[in-house]
């Protein structure tokens, strides 16, 4: 099964001390990480700042580095929206801690993983 990883489900381990890839173990058995290109672009970007975020972007780089990336399409989409059109064609799982993304996504009957109380995984059927 392959579940998708948007920029701040990368970061979740580095900021609320979660293991991600444990935790999607723990809930969905074996998975496929994957990432976006247009994600790894985005965190990048941050991991050029200075403080919390762009340390957590840094070290969510190594992390990204483990998964499949897929994507790097120039077509004027919104990294959100070519998440929605990923996971909707590919029909993955995807996990974000992103609200607005989130519900996106259960609109669009694509199940979600959240953090939940800051130190748990949670699904949430789309």
């Amino acid at each position: 099964m392959k579940v998708l990883l948007d920029t701040n489900a990368l970061m979740m381990p580095f900021q609320f001390r979660v293991d991600l890839f444990e935790e999607l173990r723990s809930l969905v058995g074996v998975f496929e990480p994957v990432v976006l290109c247009e994600v790894l672009v985005e965190l990048q970007k941050l991991a050029r700042g200075h403080g919390r975020d762009a340390a957590a972007a840094r070290s969510a780089l190594t992390l990204g580095e483990r998964c499949m990336r897929s994507g790097g399409d120039e077509d004027g989409r919104t990294v959100d929206k070519k998440i929605i059109d990923y996971a909707v064609k590919e029909g993955c799982i995807v996990v974000t801690n992103d609200r607005a993304l989130r519900n996106s996504l259960l609109v669009n009957h694509i199940t979600v993983i959240s953090l939940r109380n800051r130190n748990r995984l949670t699904i949430l059927r789309g």
